[in-house]
């Protein structure tokens, strides 16, 4: 049966045992026979050994799975004594953890995926000193061993386990119902597309959000909540830098946690150029370092960054996809990594600027380390990343050529050729109001032909003004260049000179004056006096928004929140443009300079509303005069109101606004009047500061119950005096009358931890305050909740990107710049100048303002003769279809485009069930008319789609009969 060998056994079954002699030296041996390798719960193994002394037979089975190996999950031993040197058999039931045999029900949650399943088998020959010792049941030091695989089920190849307890008849049957479905397993790739389109950051503190849950993947899941302790991800990031960081650091990529501190990864660019990673420690503190070398200026390249455990790998690839720089960083740290417990922000936050530059796409692998030939992230739309830079290579060209210009002009000084510029030849500049000229430059032919244009402006500007007050030159060519310009298309027939513009407009731009971009951007976008070209409209609002031009930023933000002309829906990258500009409205608000005015929503439609429109000369303005110099206080609010804001058509004038608050906060004893004049003397805006004064015209404004002026009093305690206690103690009068300012003042105060007689931070308080603010219509309180919506690291406020857009676009169109546009365009309206109305109305229409896109639609539809010559868009039809795009859509906007799809519009088809939807929406905002076309719509035969009624809140037994319908629709 048996033969000894030196170290393997060869075994053999049978069912005779023979007697051995006892002085024969027998080898210990032990064999293994499963019939079913499954694991199974039945499981049964046939043991066959034999010991030669007393022995201690151990049995143990290991599972591993993908993160985890060596796992007992059954042990069992035995002693054998007697009948030594016999071949015994021993049958096995092996039992393993429910988890490992049966599938996910209502109680086992979670079964485990086995990868391999190893049955072990050995003897140790006992001693009495070691058989409660754990040396004698290794299996290294075993006598005798042998081991088989078993196979692991996959789980829903599995049972069910019978638990034998009795459910609720509900969780019986729930159970029932999804008992012997196989759920399909969710198709996921850790390989995730931070960024598709490219981003234009301007540096300033606003950022792309991105938050990532748990994959829906068990397997991937697992493997992420393992990699906690121990990072293994890539980041791939195309770039095209403009400038190094002006601050000490700027971020590019970074996570931000719960607790709102940096955490794994942190990349950042410093004043060098060079790449700062800092990495979150286990332990709790932080760890950075800095690359060797330093990131290219205008020039598209990919950051591609790779960790594993405690290395870094950092590389940057060109164009070419071929390696220009590469460092390793190894640490003997435990680096802390869970991308799932905060956000990411690509570029600037509240805690960081972010960088001057274009991002191209981002991709970011979480559970993968790749090499840089293994990572997929082309650089798609290969047209425009080539038209941004060949546009940065040109204006390096323009911008030196400029500033070489008027820096010859200013010094006077002799350029190859016989033109001086000498004292008495400046005398006469002076006496007779000549300009001076020179045509005798160093520019060569060639250069001069190229930037014929150019030149020929810059010989017609005066450069002899010294520049003291040290402002850039070149932008200052670039702003002149503009307003020759603008005047040109604003006058009367202007936009037939369009082609001629563009280049001037160009130059301007390179120059780094992006008002002139965001024209270009809008001029290609629409078409308007040049043929469609929607590349160069997209470099130029990309241009634009980079450089920080409001109208430009708004613009990028409609087009991503919409999904509209080309421009891929995403509401993370729109959040990043809108939320720039309402942080701006906010501080624009708090600056009275600037072309600013007073956001209005004038229709052009609405008689009334643009009879109020008035100028300084105008009656409405002249009669409010009158009755303010008449001590009439109402008369005397508004006209300083108009006066201080650019309000109704009137001019900005703080200066003379002041007045009005003072003379009404002396004569008449206006509470509003008092309050405001205060504000302006705490401020010192447009007037001397007065604290003394203003707090006494404070308290007399509060004494007279205005709530503001409760408010205002906290805000001089908090601001001045540092008296928290007094600050929250008006605060909460205040805000018990309604005052949104005191809400959000409150706010602050817990979340800076200095609320009185509450001990540190309370975020969450501080939320509820800023909500109840943002409820009231508070600028800061709206931009703290949208903030709160994209990151969704508050629990009262879980992650809703569009609810995000939503609020930001509503504080962003409050901007006092996009107001001067509109007011400009309402003005041209007014004086019938159809070339400059139609110009701002486009200006402004494409930044997504509704008002400004459905009076556009109204003057093409008055002019249709300016449309078709000037727009290669249908105005109409494109500007009233984006209107009612819009959460606050007009019912009139509606109305027409039910029109337009009932009857049929131009070249668009007949909809008829479109045309329904539109009346319905129309009826919803308080339209008769709507219900009216609805009734009409019946009565031409057609029937109404149910879901349309039950919008319209039609009961319905109404809607089984057309007659009693028609009765309804007619009596609404």
């Amino acid at each position: 049966n048996f033969v000894p060998s030196f170290g393997k056994e060869t075994l053999r079954t049978t069912a005779v045992t023979p007697q051995f002699e006892q002085n024969v030296d027998y080898v210990d041996f032990i064999h293994l026979n499963v019939l079913e390798k499954k694991v199974l719960n039945n499981s049964e193994v046939s043991v066959q050994y034999l010991c030669s002394k007393p022995c201690i037979i151990n049995l143990e089975v290991v599972a591993s799975s993908e993160f985890r190996t060596g796992m007992p999950v059954y042990r069992r031993r035995w002693k054998h004594e007697k009948n030594l040197y016999v071949s015994r058999t021993q049958q096995v039931h092996l039992k393993f953890p429910s988890i490992m045999v049966y599938r996910d029900d209502y109680i086992i949650r979670n079964s485990v995926i086995v990868h391999s399943v190893i049955l072990y088998a050995w003897i140790n020959h006992k001693s009495v000193s070691s058989y409660d010792g754990e040396e004698s049941e290794d299996y290294r030091d075993a006598v005798a061993k042998n081991y088989t695989f078993l196979e692991a089920v996959p789980p829903f190849e599995r049972p069910y386990k019978d638990h034998k307890v009795c459910l609720q008849w509900g969780a019986d049957y729930l159970w029932m119902l999804q008992a012997n479905r196989i759920p399909q397993c969710p198709h996921e790739s850790d390989g995730f597309q931070i960024l598709n389109f490219i981003y234009a950051s301007s540096g300033d503190k606003t950022g792309i959000v991105k938050k990532f849950e748990q994959f829906q993947n068990r397997e991937l899941e697992t493997v992420r909540q393992h990699q906690i302790d121990y990072p293994m991800f890539t980041v791939s990031i195309w770039l095209y830098l403009l400038r190094h960081c002006e601050k000490d650091l700027c971020g590019i990529l970074y996570f931000i946690d719960q607790k709102e501190m940096y955490s794994t990864p942190a990349v950042f660019l410093n004043e060098e150029g060079y790449v700062h990673i800092q990495m979150h420690l286990m332990r709790g503190d932080d760890l950075a370092v800095k690359t060797s070398f330093s990131l290219p200026l205008k020039q598209w390249f990919r950051l591609d960054l790779s960790f594993k455990g405690g290395q870094i790998e950092v590389s940057n690839v060109g164009k070419n996809l071929k390696r220009h720089h590469h460092q390793s960083f190894i640490f003997r740290e435990d680096f802390y990594y869970d991308d799932t417990a905060g956000y990411f922000v690509l570029g600037g936050s509240g805690y960081i600027n972010g960088i001057e530059a274009f991002f191209g796409p981002v991709k970011y692998y979480r559970l993968n380390v790749l090499e840089t030939e293994q990572i997929s992230n082309p650089l798609h739309d290969k047209e425009t990343v080539e038209q941004i830079e060949i546009y940065y290579e040109r204006c390096m060209d323009i911008q030196e050529l400029v500033y070489e210009y008027s820096y010859i002009v200013r010094q006077g000084e002799k350029v190859q050729g016989n033109c001086y510029y000498e004292n008495y030849y400046l005398e006469l500049i002076h006496k007779y109001g000549e300009k001076s000229k020179c045509d005798a430059f160093m520019w060569g032919k060639e250069l001069r032909e190229k930037y014929r244009t150019l030149f020929k402006l810059l010989r017609e500007m005066d450069f002899s003004a010294p520049d003291e007050d040290g402002s850039d030159t070149v932008l200052e060519v670039g702003q002149r260049i503009f307003e020759k310009v603008a005047n040109g298309l604003s006058s009367t027939d202007g936009l037939s000179n369009m082609g001629s513009s563009i280049p001037l407009l160009v130059d301007s731009s390179c120059c780094g004056y992006h008002k002139a971009s965001y024209f270009l951007a809008v001029i290609f976008e629409t078409g308007l006096g040049v043929s469609v070209d929607r590349t160069k409209g997209l470099l130029y609002s990309l241009v634009g928004a980079q450089g920080n031009e409001r109208l430009a930023v708004m613009n990028l933000g409609y087009k991503h929140y919409q999904g509209i002309n080309n421009y891929p829906l995403d509401l993370e990258l729109s959040y990043a443009y809108y939320s720039n500009i309402a942080i701006k409205t906010s501080l624009d608000q708090h600056t009275i300079k600037g072309e600013q005015a007073f956001v209005e929503t004038v229709r052009l439609m609405d008689d009334e509303l643009l009879k109020a429109q008035t100028k300084e000369n105008g009656d409405v303005f002249m009669w409010l005069k009158h009755e303010a110099t008449r001590g009439n206080a109402a008369a005397q609010q508004r006209l300083a109101q108009m006066l201080f804001w650019g309000q109704q058509g009137v001019a900005k004038n703080p200066e003379a606004a002041i007045e009005w608050y003072a003379k009404g906060a002396i004569e008449t004893e206006d509470p509003v009047l008092i309050y405001d004049y205060a504000i302006v003397l705490f401020k010192g805006q447009g007037v001397k500061k007065n604290t003394k004064l203003a707090l006494e015209l404070m308290k007399k404004a509060a004494a007279k119950g205005l709530p503001q002026a409760v408010n205002g009093l906290g805000w001089y305690y908090h601001n001045f005096k540092r008296d928290y206690g007094k600050a929250a103690q008006n605060w909460l009068i205040a805000e018990q009358m309604g005052n949104p300012d005191a809400s959000y003042n409150l706010g602050v105060l817990y979340l800076d931890g200095i609320y009185p007689g509450v001990p540190g931070r309370n975020q969450t308080v501080a939320a509820r305050y800023f909500y109840k603010a943002a409820q009231g219509g508070h600028i800061e309180g709206t931009l703290r909740c949208s903030l709160f919506y994209i990151t969704g690291n508050m629990e009262e406020f879980p992650r809703d990107p569009e609810k995000a857009v939503i609020w930001a676009k509503h504080i962003a169109e409050k901007n006092g710049y996009l107001g001067h546009v509109i007011r400009k365009a309402l003005n041209a309206y007014l004086e019938l100048s159809w070339h400059e109305a139609l110009l701002h109305y486009v200006l402004a229409a494409e930044t997504g303002i509704e008002v400004s896109q459905s009076n556009l639609a109204h003057i093409c539809e008055e002019r249709p003769d300016l449309a078709k010559k000037y727009l290669a868009t249908d105005c109409v039809w494109r500007y009233y279809n984006f209107s009612v795009s819009q959460v606050n859509a007009p019912s009139f906007a509606y109305l027409k485009m039910g029109d337009f799809y009932y009857y049929g519009y131009q070249n668009q088809s007949k909809d008829l069930e479109l045309s329904m939807r539109m009346y319905a929406q129309a009826a919803l905002e308080g339209d008769s008319q709507g219900f009216f076309n609805l009734a009409l719509v019946i009565e031409e035969g057609n029937s109404i789609p149910s879901y349309i009624l039950d919008h319209l809140e039609i009961d319905q037994a109404l809607q089984s009969s057309n007659m009693s319908l028609l009765q309804e629709l007619y009596y609404r």
